[in-house]
């Protein structure tokens, strides 16, 4: 009977949450159990490891075969144990010459012993030359064991210390494992499976030679019992162990096996699954003793206030990064004791980071420009979490953030300790900005520690007050104290002439690592071993090679290789689950390695990191650790050794970045296939799978519940855009759902748009990313509280914009997805029309001096905005993704000062306060050319500043003029040259033709001269005829035709065709009402049409046959001081003043429909080809997408707030009305207003028939009836009196309610008259099959005949003095009436046989609103009331009443006619009430599943709501105050399928907005139907 066995084997370590021991012996497994091993492998642990992943974020690596293999010989001996072998061996006649040929004697051991040479020592994977040598190792091991079983029989040797002689290899690997998982505190499961084979594998009886082998249940009893239990004690591992007994007498068949197969499986994962929940993470401080200072820097630490920071000063190499590190382990130990919580902030450098590790500065990333930096910097919004990419963050903004910290964290419980390591490494001076930012003395509960080295202690300045503890130069003396030590430690030592040349070593070099490296060089001498001057390296660099060549010649050189480059270009470390699952992935390093069909075996890559243990230190990033080095000089010697070329670089980038995007994760894993020749001599192909565990961004342990994958987060977009894949960064990463979710659900928003802002020369989606960026800051506050509703905010501010963003869509599907994979969810059909557009970009110089103002600002193309402060300083911005940049031309004179900048095409001139002129060519070089202008003698001494009217640019030549100078310059950049054109006024305003032949110049007495540039000549002059300043001169070139705008608004066209004769006047418009000067014009030729704003008015002029279009007049008491134009002309934009905002007006209606926010009080609008901007007083920046603001400014809605909302079954029409004369039809499909139906009066009431062919509306007392297939009127009811109108649901009659009147039904298609009903019946509902008119009347519940018109059915309560509240008719039950009573007394009435049953009676807790009464059209539930932020319900199915607590009072309810669901509108909470942001004080849609009271999902609404109706498919309409309609569609797997999402516009939104207008359908002329 063979026995199998699992068992399963962890570890619990502090700063430890994952399992790392990977399959590393599964390929000695021999064939017996192959069965089994390839269900265990492909079945089991792929759920196993995804299991731990999801639940308890754990990284699994194993399986070990059962078979372990034949016992292999012992590397080392001790010299009395191997002559004691020898002697017995030769006494009993056995030739013991091979023996002592394969072990030679090392002194360098303790205690000496023989050790195995080299050659004979076990290789991964034997080549054809080494087969022959395992013969002669069998014989070996035959001859070593007979000679240990001659000591143990002969008493010479005990039994237990035999038993290590036959341990086959891989327990003794395992073993090995074991101890390299203790040192590098790791946790480990392994899963073992012996059977019948191991009997001579795990040990042979020697005691007695005539006892009987051992069975195979003593082999069991000895591995369970004493092998494992005793290997594992020493690491306090727990063990867990089953057996399974099969049948001997059949064997295992191929079903049988099968079954067993099956069965294992599903043992094997549920104890695995069963142990790894009950994991329960311990911790354990002890981390080693100090090398160094830190009992200074404690003293430090466990001051109250030191007011000043602690400086740790060395040399290179002498441990300053290490002391760093080792103070960061144990500052939370420290205060652990001291019962607080610190904040624990430290650099991403090969240091050791603590419980809440935050990049600050990375020194290794140098500045790129003078004024930005290239390091990652923290986020504010995240103080006590990981912050991670945000390259190029400038100095300013870096001390803005620094302060931050020191205002926002410190407490008296929760200090704020802040370790900077490699500060001064930083160049262009900014280490000394940086300390100089820090206050003085530091804010309380503030601690910084920082690092310098010696040379650069003039960085903290003498007179600093700082703490400094000095790390000096350990001398000749410790260092060989120090090398005993570690050779001690290690079990070696060296011979007396070995020492003689270390201590000469050690003279020329006495630094702590070198020393360490020696040590690793010195531990591979044999006391034999010829160690000559030269082969001691010289140096830590050289140390450094010397260690890496040891280790290629020991592990193979391309293992070696990948292993410490991909160390080398980690950015926050690698853990060693990672570190093999990358080397199992290299092509390369799979090819030294071809004997492991599984890939790398996790005891290579641990033996590699045991050799490199003593220069590797462990960090704790994201909740896992990882391995760095311990000094920045390995990475020095790395980088020169192995990637010396970018592209070999940007490689091992990508093969980082493919590993932890998941390219090979899953279905996707990455095959390989090498030949081999095997011991046959025959060639072999291997397949390699070497697929890796899944890397999504978030595991989703619940619907709602996950948890970040920060290992992914850290490293996958730093390796993207360091292996030069931008593409692929941006499109699947930055523009994802799932990297975004991430970021925002581990708190690092901040960091996300910042990522998204980031400007790349090859981006090809920066305005989206912009929008992305834009829609997070806007929504920050909000999303840090509720990050899961980031899907919500994202799809409701994306959906308007998607055909200007096309890229986009991929993005709102991801959406879509995710909540469909979720299964429930309020996803957003149609999004109400915007009322704000956010800012693409807001931009603020940080290092501009608070208080200063714009005095000019001028904009040239390409996007380029200059702008000149009241201090003479000039600030450029070049464009999107850019930031505002101080402009510094150097010239051999003092600082230069700005006065004034003006544009022109490609030109920005500006004028200095000196009277000097520069201009630069924005399409060239950044550089300044100054004007050499010979100018008047009066103007190149005048004392003041010659103020620059404007200027004119063709070409290479500028034409300039002055303010109040009646000469215009003509400036030639090419050549430098100057000539003058002379006026006979002051010269207001210039044209030039687009051939450059003709100048046009506008003069301040109404005359405008027309030059021949090229013969410099007057051709002519003209002058309006109330000679007013001409402010703007307009050529009609295809016309030629001119148009002069004056100073008062009036135009004045001349036609210019005859250059010969003077100009002609066509026309002129004088402007007879009330005017005042213009302030500015803005005219666009692609839309002809001329914009003219005064103070008190807009008016706007149709170019083609210039006539007046409309005139604006400003609000009252408020006066317009600039306007421009939109970009298809449909809109215009406008300043106010003492007005923040940017107001837009549609052209059509001259309604103001949009306002855009800006942070301060705006200055200037310009507008560019794409964007509009708007300078504000501070000369902040706040740049909106012109597309966007077209959309937004000319989507269609109501004149007024939606009153009702009526839509068909379908959920593809609805119609809504506002209470004007219009009820709009509009298409889901689409999302825009398909029609409206005209009435003559104001629409009080509306009704859909249920085949949704008639549409019914009371309009004035009088009723229509369209046809909504052809959208004809046809019935025209007047004389109704009627206050309410109902349609049967056979939808063939009409009921008119009158108050005052009679009541009647009417037959919907013909008007005709039916009967009338004499009584008045309150909240009148028609029965299910269309026979009753129900209604309340004086307390009672009256059934009215439609056939007849009388009452014949009536239903009272029972006691007198009750009356009815609320009633429901049932659609499934067309026969029964649910009634409320006052009392609270829940009946049923069946209407037919008038038949009444009480069920209940409600509790006096509970109440029925009739306002708020509704129920599901089965019966199943009732809406009861809304009181107090509490919907209270009625299940009558299961006779309860249940209620739930909304977000707070509620604005609107709708129960679902199904009963699924109930939807409501709340108002937030009081505590989101004090917070200001514009989501949190919004409205609240939710949708609450009504079977278990379960959310299924909620979305902020932008406006405020005025009406809520939910229609049979899973549709939510919102109507609101703006006239906008908005729509939502539920998700829920426990309901019917949602309503489909609109995918496209189908084109709409790309129609003119005139084209869009719906079509209108008139009702007719009289009514047809007179009722008396």
């Amino acid at each position: 009977m063979s026995k199998k066995v699992i068992l399963c084997m962890h570890m619990c370590l502090l700063w430890s949450c994952f399992l790392s021991c990977r399959v590393g012996m599964s390929c000695l497994c021999s064939s017996d159990s192959v069965v089994e091993r390839r269900a265990l492998r492909e079945t089991v642990f792929p759920r196993f490891r995804e299991h731990c992943r999801h639940s308890l974020g754990l990284e699994v690596r194993a399986l070990v075969g059962h078979q372990y293999g034949a016992a292999s010989l012992p590397t080392q001996v001790e010299v009395s144990e191997y002559q004691l072998l020898l002697q017995e061996s030769q006494q009993a006649g056995i030739s013991t010459q091979e023996l002592e040929r394969v072990y030679q004697r090392d002194e360098n051991t303790v205690p000496a012993s023989y050790c195995l040479r080299p050659s004979h020592r076990h290789a991964c994977c034997p080549t054809q030359a080494e087969v022959k040598e395992e013969v002669k190792d069998a014989e070996l091991r035959k001859v070593f064991q007979t000679a240990v079983s001659l000591c143990v029989h002969n008493d010479l040797m005990t039994p237990e210390r035999a038993k290590s002689y036959y341990r086959s290899g891989n327990i003794c690997a395992v073993s090995q494992c074991m101890q390299i998982f203790s040192l590098l505190k790791c946790n480990l499961t392994v899963c073992l499976q012996p059977s019948m084979q191991i009997c001579d594998l795990l040990w042979r009886t020697v005691l007695m030679k005539t006892s009987p082998p051992p069975t195979s249940d003593e082999l069991l009893s000895e591995l369970c019992d004493v092998f494992l239990p005793g290997l594992i004690t020493s690491s306090k591992l727990l063990v867990y162990a089953t057996t399974t007994e099969c049948d001997h007498r059949h064997g295992y068949t191929t079903t049988r096996r099968r079954g067993y197969a099956e069965g294992l499986c599903q043992q094997v994962h549920s104890d695995l699954a069963g142990l790894i929940d009950d994991l329960k993470i311990s911790e354990d401080s002890n981390l080693g003793n100090f090398t160094f200072c830190w009992l200074q820097v404690r003293a430090y630490v466990e001051q109250r206030d030191p007011q000043c920071p602690l400086v740790v000063m060395g040399g290179p190499c002498t441990g300053k990064t290490v002391l760093l590190a080792r103070c960061t382990q144990k500052v939370d130990a420290l205060y652990f004791t001291l019962r607080t919580d610190p904040s624990c902030i430290t650099n991403p450098r090969e240091d050791i980071s603590n419980c809440s590790p935050t990049s600050v500065l990375d020194s290794h990333h140098k500045p790129t420009k003078e004024q930005n930096l290239n390091f990652r910097a923290m986020s504010c919004s995240n103080p006590g979490g990981l912050s991670i990419i945000k390259p190029d963050v400038c100095l300013s903004e870096l001390k803005e953030r620094l302060s931050s910290l020191f205002t926002l964290l410190p407490s008296a419980k929760q200090p704020l300790i802040l370790l900077l390591d490699g500060l001064d490494q930083l160049e262009n001076s900014f280490s000394h900005q940086i300390i100089e930012s820090f206050p003085s003395p530091l804010p309380p509960g503030v601690k910084l520690i920082f690092t310098v080295s010696s040379n650069r202690k003039h960085l903290i300045g003498e007179e600093s007050g700082c703490v400094c503890v000095q790390l000096g130069s350990v001398d000749r003396k410790q260092c060989v104290k120090m090398l005993a030590s570690l050779l001690r430690g290690s079990g070696r030592r060296v011979t007396s002439g070995q020492q003689a040349l270390v201590n000469q070593a050690l003279t020329s070099c006495c630094l702590p690592l070198y020393t360490r490296l020696l040590h690793a060089h010195a531990s591979l001498w044999h006391s034999d071993s010829d160690v000559a001057e030269s082969s001691l390296p010289d140096g830590i660099h050289s140390s450094i090679s010397a260690l890496l060549d040891h280790l290629e010649q020991t592990h193979g050189s391309t293992l070696v290789a990948r292993a410490v480059s991909y160390l080398t270009l980690s950015r926050t470390g690698l853990s060693e689950a990672e570190l093999t699952d990358l080397l199992s992935c290299n092509e390369e390093v799979l090819a030294e390695h071809v004997c492991h069909s599984e890939g790398i075996p996790q005891v290579d890559v641990e033996r590699l990191l045991m050799k490199l243990k003593s220069f590797l230190v462990k960090r704790t990033v994201a909740d896992s650790q990882v391995l760095l080095w311990v000094s920045r000089h390995f990475k020095l010697v790395v980088a020169k050794r192995y990637l010396g070329s970018l592209e070999v670089r940007r490689k091992i980038h990508s093969e980082i970045a493919d590993y932890f995007s998941g390219r090979w994760a899953c279905e996707s894993g990455k095959p390989h296939i090498v030949n081999q020749k095997s011991r046959l001599n025959k060639a072999l192909n291997i397949n390699i799978d070497r697929q890796q565990t899944s890397q999504p961004f978030v595991f989703f342990s619940s619907k709602d519940v996950g948890r970040v994958k920060m290992r992914k987060v850290l490293e996958l977009p730093y390796h993207l855009e360091q292996s030069g894949r931008w593409e692929e960064l941006e499109c699947e990463l930055l523009m994802a759902l799932g990297f975004h979710l991430a970021m925002v659900q581990a708190g690092l928003l901040g960091d996300l748009v910042a990522m998204l802002e980031s400007y790349e020369d090859s981006s090809q989606f920066l305005r989206e990313r912009l929008l992305l960026a834009s829609i997070l800051k806007s929504s920050a506050c909000f999303l840090q509280i509720s990050p899961l509703q980031l899907l919500t905010v994202m799809e409701t501010n994306l959906l308007p914009y998607l055909e200007l963003f096309p890229a986009l869509e991929c993005y709102v599907k991801e959406i879509r997805n995710d909540r469909r994979c979720r299964g429930r969810g309020l996803g957003t059909v149609l999004c109400p029309s915007p009322s704000s557009i956010l800012p693409i970009q807001c931009l603020k110089c940080c290092d501009r001096s608070s208080g200063g103002c714009v005095i000019e600002t001028a904009a040239a193309e390409f996007g380029i905005v200059a702008q000149i402060m009241d201090d003479g300083s000039a600030w450029i911005w070049s464009g999107s993704g850019c930031d505002i940049v101080k402009l510094s031309p150097s010239f051999e004179q003092e600082e230069v000062k700005f006065a004034g900048v003006n544009s022109s095409g490609p030109f920005l001139l500006l004028s200095t306060q000196c009277n000097q002129l520069f201009v630069w060519d924005v399409t060239g070089p950044e550089m300044l050319v100054e004007v050499k202008a010979r100018l008047k003698k009066e103007l190149e001494c005048s004392q003041t500043p010659n103020k620059i009217g404007g200027f004119a640019a063709y070409q290479k030549k500028l034409f300039l003029w002055w303010k109040d100078e009646s000469c215009v310059s003509v400036f030639d950049i090419s050549s430098g040259t100057l000539t003058h054109f002379q006026c006979q006024g002051s010269v207001t305003c210039l044209a030039l033709s687009s051939d450059g032949f003709f100048m046009y110049c506008g003069q301040d007495d109404g005359t405008v001269s027309i030059f021949d540039i090229k013969a410099s000549n007057l051709i002519g002059t003209c002058s309006n005829s109330n000679h007013s300043t001409v402010t703007s001169i307009i050529l009609c070139e295809d016309k030629r035709e001119m148009a002069c705008v004056d100073r008062n608004g009036n135009v004045s066209l001349w036609d210019v065709a005859d250059e010969v004769q003077l100009p002609r006047l066509v026309k002129e418009h004088f402007d007879q009402s009330e005017s005042n000067n213009i302030l500015s014009t803005d005219y666009s030729e692609e839309i002809s049409t001329l914009l003219v704003c005064q103070g008190l008015k807009v008016s706007l002029w149709d170019t083609c046959n210039w006539e007046l279009w409309d005139q604006f007049l400003a609000p009252k008491g408020k006066a317009f001081t600039q306007a421009v134009l939109s970009q298809d002309g449909h809109l215009f934009l406008a300043l106010l003043d003492t007005c923040s905002l940017v107001l837009v007006w549609t052209v059509n209606t001259g309604e103001c429909v949009l306002s855009l926010e800006t942070t301060k009080q705006p200055h200037t609008l310009l507008r560019m080809a794409s964007d509009v901007i708007c300078v504000n007083r501070d000369g902040c920046l706040t740049v909106w997408d012109s597309e966007m603001i077209d959309v937004a400014g000319t989507a269609l809605k109501m004149g007024c707030g939606v009153k009702e909302v009526v839509a068909e079954e379908t959920g593809e029409w609805f119609y809504t009305t506002d209470g004007s004369e219009k009820v709009w039809r509009w298409s889901l499909n689409t999302g825009l207003p398909h029609d409206n139906f005209l009435h003559d009066g104001p629409v009080e009431k509306l009704q859909l028939s249920l085949n949704s062919i008639h549409l019914v509306s009371l309009s004035a007392g009088e009723i229509y009836v369209w046809n909504t297939e052809t959208g004809e009127n046809i019935v025209r009811i007047s004389g109704s009196r009627a206050t309410n109108i109902l349609i049967t649901p056979n939808s063939k009659f009409g009921v008119s309610i009158s108050e005052r009147g009679l009541s009647r039904v009417w037959k919907m298609a013909l008007g005709s008259f039916v009967c009338s009903i004499h009584l008045y019946l309150s909240d009148a509902q028609v029965s299910p099959e269309s026979t009753y008119l129900i209604g309340r009347r004086y307390g009672d519940l009256l059934a009215a005949s439609l056939w007849s018109g009388s009452i014949s059915k009536r239903f009272s309560c029972v006691e007198s003095s009750e009356h009815v509240v609320a009633f429901q008719t049932l659609t499934e039950h067309p026969d029964f009436v649910v009634v409320m009573a006052a009392s609270g007394a829940v009946y049923t009435w069946k209407v037919a046989e008038e038949t009444i049953c009480r069920h209940f009676q409600l509790p006096y807790t509970f109440h029925c609103h009739p306002q708020d009464f509704q129920m599901s059209s089965d019966g199943t539930y009732a809406l009861l009331s809304t009181d107090n932020g509490t919907i209270s319900l009625l299940d009558l199915s299961r006779v309860r009443l249940c209620s739930f607590k909304a977000e707070g009072p509620i604005i609107k309810a709708c129960l679902h006619q199904t009963g699924c669901f109930v939807a409501y509108i709340s108002h937030p909470s009081s505590l989101e009430n004090s917070c200001t942001c514009f989501l949190h004080a919004r409205p609240i849609l939710t949708v609450t599943r009504l079977s278990d009271g379960e959310r299924i999902g909620s979305v902020r609404l932008p406006k405020n709501p005025l009406t809520l109706m939910a229609c049979e498919r899973q549709c939510v309409f919102v109507g609101f105050e703006d006239g906008s309609v908005g729509v939502y569609s539920v998700s829920d797997d426990m309901i019917d399928e949602e309503v489909s999402s609109r995918e496209g516009l189908n084109g709409q939104r790309k129609q003119c907005p005139f084209d869009r207008t719906p079509f209108s359908w008139f009702p007719r002329a009289t009514p047809n139907i007179t009722w008396p």
